[in-house]
């Protein structure tokens, strides 16, 4: 298989693995940190509406997401690349980050989260998922 091809299945794969992680807590995390009484959480809208009654607590789970969701995608992305893992990795931080400026956009979080989210959930964690999969990938040999 020539070596842009497979990376960028191993991308694709990350991509998609992490986001299922992602989702995958966002989905349980009402049912172990549940949401303010009132909340909506149901709809975008409903969400929008209710932010202001959530306390520190309630972001705990929305940030391991993210950082847990980009960490597992970048390390099996840097783990099945061919060449350059590092680099695929922070693109896949990059990916999710996207994205994580997107809910600051469309979700009226607080500052600090904000800050602690985009700062925190995802470049250095692609970073670390990439060591993490050099590890294991020296470990192999």
């Amino acid at each position: 298989m020539k070596p842009f091809i497979r990376n960028s299945i191993a991308a694709l794969a990350g991509i998609v693995v992490g986001g299922a992680v992602n989702m995958g807590i966002i989905l349980i995390s009402g049912s172990i940190i549940p949401p303010p009484g009132g909340a909506d959480v149901t709809t975008m809208e409903g969400l929008q509406e209710s932010m202001h009654l959530f306390q520190p607590k309630h972001f705990l789970l929305p940030f391991l997401a993210h950082a847990l969701g980009t960490l597992v995608g970048a390390l099996l992305t840097a783990y099945f690349v061919v060449s350059e893992p590092k680099k695929w990795a922070i693109f896949i931080g990059c990916f999710f980050l996207l994205g994580g400026v997107s809910n600051v956009v469309t979700l009226p979080s607080p500052l600090w989260f904000n800050i602690v989210d985009l700062v925190g959930a995802y470049i250095p964690m692609a970073y670390l998922g990439a060591i993490i999969a050099a590890k294991i990938k020296h470990q192999d040999l």
